[in-house]
């Protein structure tokens, strides 16, 4: 932990690599994308930034046919976070996707944009065999996953079934209930992909994937998550959050600490 803290305070230390993850903020840029908010510096330089950025965990490059997108991973900054500003301050509600008050509270309310697209890429290691790490992630999701679709004031109780057809699913009453996802590709314990909301309402296409790679020791996990459709101004931002924190602080927790 120690030299992966020291990777990503390393990282933070240049002007421009902060620039970089204020521009990756509001959406993944190719190389000479970035280049051309800087123009007063070479595209070696920003190629070198990017490289210490990708060193610190800070920035995921995924391929998208020609073309390479960075995107920003702020799993690092939360945990960070934890580490040296949660110690040492009063904790308030961990409400950061909290999507039942965000739906039902707001009622809808916010300023609508048809047709947008968002596309959530994060990694972290977590410190355990990647079938340990897919279990928790799927047959014990209910001991770790803190958000609720339910009433409240409503006990709800979560499952997931990690097999093709299977369902992470959230119940509540006789027959009262939501689909957190439907799963429609599995391959134990590598990867699997589901079709989910996630709290989204109304027309809108979203599918997220875990996949898990070994890594010194441990699992490497990845999350990628794109959602289409009439979509919240505020869903994207939300979702980023939430995702940082129930993988990486309370998945990572519970898997470490088990």
């Amino acid at each position: 932990m120690g030299e992966e803290l020291s990777s990503v305070f390393k990282a933070l230390g240049h002007p421009i690599r902060r620039e970089i993850l204020d521009i990756l903020k509001v959406s993944p840029k190719t190389t000479g994308e970035l280049n051309d908010y800087f123009p007063d510096v070479t595209r070696y330089a920003i190629m070198k930034h990017l490289k210490i950025l990708e060193e610190g965990n800070l920035v995921l490059v995924r391929r998208e046919g020609r073309n390479k997108r960075n995107f920003l991973n702020a799993v690092p900054l939360q945990e960070m976070h934890n580490r040296w500003v949660e110690k040492y301050m009063e904790s308030t509600a961990n409400s950061l996707l909290n999507l039942r008050m965000a739906v039902h509270e707001k009622g809808g309310n916010d300023k609508m944009e048809p047709s947008k697209v968002f596309r959530i890429e994060q990694e972290l290691f977590i410190d355990a065999p990647r079938e340990k790490v897919f279990t928790a992630l799927t047959e014990q999701v209910e001991d770790w996953w803190e958000f609720r679709i339910a009433p409240k004031g409503v006990k709800s109780h979560l499952t997931f079934d990690p097999v093709p057809g299977g369902q992470f699913i959230e119940k509540w009453g006789e027959n009262e209930g939501a689909i957190w996802g439907n799963v429609y590709y599995v391959n134990v314990p590598e990867e699997i992909r589901l079709h989910g909301h996630l709290g989204m309402q109304g027309a809108v296409n979203s599918a997220y994937t875990y996949r898990l790679l070994e890594k010194e020791g441990g699992t490497l996990l990845q999350l990628s998550h794109t959602a289409s459709g009439v979509i919240q101004e505020h869903w994207e931002e939300e979702h980023s959050k939430g995702w940082k924190y129930l993988l990486g602080t309370l998945l990572k927790n519970y898997v470490e600490t088990k």
